[in-house]
């Protein structure tokens, strides 16, 4: 490291690093030193099936420990070769920790928030290769100086699962510009209107994603398939082992004829394979439009190549451009008066790792809410209606709302994930898991009906009940708020909202009909709207 990165004062020293001669106190001082031993890492890998009808928790939350934090030029290596913005940072992190004045380590603080992500602008050009460890740790957790954390924080960075075991896309940031760059996804849409230039997003390229889109939402409704016949021959081979446990008789010591029971079970393994032969002709089709959404791409590709455009290219400037869109996503889940602080630090974030959006922990509250709200994910295309579950961006920063970026892709509204921004340091995770639900939830429902958003459906009486209420503020805003009381606290019988916005959401976000069952138990609103259901099942139209 150069000079400029001289760390005589101990300031950035690694845990682990030997201590100097002189007598000045070292920042290590200030907090508990890790052990060597505590930091293993001898996991294998493990695979589980990703693809379901909804979601379903996972068990294994956390793994053996890494050793980040036995490299004793974590710091260096961070900052090294990121030129004359790594000396900024590092002048400017010594002053902000340095500070004994309130006022002084203020300014120090707000001067350290752009510089960081003009830092992480220069590590998103290098996303899409192999980066050190520090550089990974990062851009992935907000982790720089190992010090600022204490020693159960650099355990719970050290445990957190580094691989997508579970298929499910959320994406760190890291591995999200490495997608970017890749061309595996696209760039997030901006409100901000680009001069033409030959970085625009081309006919062709627009084509080629779209065809990407047909060929992805194929591929989940084929897997969808594959999950149901494999359903359908587990029951098989259920029935089929209880129909050859005969009873011995007797007389003979011999096996016997069915009994009654046994008997009934032809009708089932009759019904079962009728269900997958027609399961299997629809397995055939969906392989045989596969392939005809293949040959399309790759159709695609070919005009483009001779058109001299490189779809597949890896795009530095696009990791680049997403980097600053990725910083709008940290400033709307902070929030004008939240903590803007780009760094991990002890003095900002005090939970365990049960309280950090990890990857893991964020798909459990998923699966939770969309056991509640089983519409959530659903989408209509050609008739087929398929889970599609958004690409979700996991922000390293200290907002308390995770935010709806955008619904879908703004060329592919049938098959595109869209993309959701949710913040790992919150103070309750389940509370900004459920926001973004509630903002894709709403511009899903409003994007559905058009022009007609005021008038039709969620959206339309939403907007007309807050309206009548004379309501100050953003109506999504409010409804956002009311669908995380719908999800926490009207699913356990508890009445937070007023009887219009429970009624709307019974109708439009309807929870799965064992709920129901409980819940018209728990009160005369929840029996009423319970008839209700049943009144209209009874009707024309329903």
């Amino acid at each position: 490291m150069s000079s400029s990165f001289d760390t005589s004062d101990n300031l950035f020293v690694s845990p682990g690093a030997p201590e100097k001669d002189d007598d000045s106190p070292s920042f290590e001082d200030l907090f508990d030193e890790p052990r060597s031993e505590d930091f293993l890492d001898d996991t294998e890998p493990e695979e589980q099936s990703a693809t379901r009808e909804r979601m379903q928790k996972i068990e294994t939350l956390s793994e053996d420990p890494k050793p980040y934090f036995r490299n004793a030029n974590f710091y260096q290596e961070a900052l090294t070769g990121e030129g004359e913005i790594a000396k900024r940072l590092h002048s400017t992190l010594a002053q902000f920790l340095k500070a004994d004045n309130p006022e002084d380590r203020s300014l120090y603080r707000n001067r350290l928030i752009p510089v960081y992500w003009d830092l992480a602008r220069s590590l998103a050009l290098k996303a899409y290769g192999t980066m050190p460890e520090p550089k990974m740790l990062l851009l992935r957790f907000g982790v720089l100086l190992p010090t600022m954390l204490d020693k159960d924080q650099r355990l719970m960075i050290a445990q957190i699962i580094q691989d997508n075991r579970w298929g499910e896309p959320i994406h760190y940031v890291d591995e999200w510009l490495k997608g970017i760059a890749s061309g595996s996804f696209s760039l997030s849409a901006t409100d901000e209107t680009k001069a033409p230039t030959g970085q625009q997003v081309s006919r062709l390229a627009r084509q080629v994603e779209t065809a990407r889109g047909k060929v992805e939402a194929q591929m989940t409704l084929i897997r969808t398939r594959n999950e149901e016949m494999e359903s359908i021959e587990s029951s098989l081979r259920r029935l089929v082992a209880e129909l050859t446990e005969r009873e011995v008789r007797y007389e003979t010591q011999q096996k016997g004829p069915y009994t009654d029971a046994q008997r009934t079970i032809f009708a089932d393994i009759s019904a079962d394979l009728r269900r997958l032969s027609h399961q299997g002709r629809e397995m055939g089709r969906a392989y045989l439009e596969l392939e005809r959404y293949q040959d399309a791409l790759a159709d695609l590709k070919r005009q483009a190549e001779q058109a001299g455009e490189n779809i597949d290219a890896v795009d530095t400037k696009a990791a680049l451009e997403e980097m600053g869109t990725i910083r709008q996503m940290a400033k709307l889940c902070v929030g004008r008066q939240g903590n803007h602080f780009p760094l991990l630090s002890r003095q900002y974030f005090r939970g365990g790792l049960a309280a950090v959006g990890t990857r893991e922990n964020v798909h459990n509250v998923l699966a939770d809410v969309e056991y509640l709200d089983q519409g959530l994910f659903l989408r209509t295309f050609k008739q087929k209606t398929t889970r599609i579950v958004p690409n979700i961006i996991l922000i390293p920063c200290y907002g308390d709302l995770g935010i709806c970026w955008e619904p879908f892709e703004r060329y592919n509204r049938a098959t595109s994930r869209g993309r959701l921004a949710i913040p790992m340091y919150s103070k309750d995770l389940t509370t900004a898991v459920i926001a973004a639900l509630g903002d894709l939830r709403w511009q899903v429902a409003k994007e559905r009906a058009a022009h007609y958003w005021m008038e039709e459906g969620l959206t339309g009486w939403y907007y007309q009940w807050f309206s009548e209420q004379r309501m100050k503020g953003d109506v999504k805003d409010q409804f956002i708020q009311d669908y995380i009381l719908w999800i926490t606290r009207e699913s356990n019988g508890t009445q937070k909202l007023s009887r219009e916005v429970r009624d709307i959401f019974w109708r439009y976000i309807p929870f799965p009909q064992e709920v129901k069952d409980t819940l018209k138990n728990r009160g005369f609103v929840y029996q009423d709207l319970y008839k209700k259901d049943q009144n209209r099942a009874m009707s024309v139209g329903y």
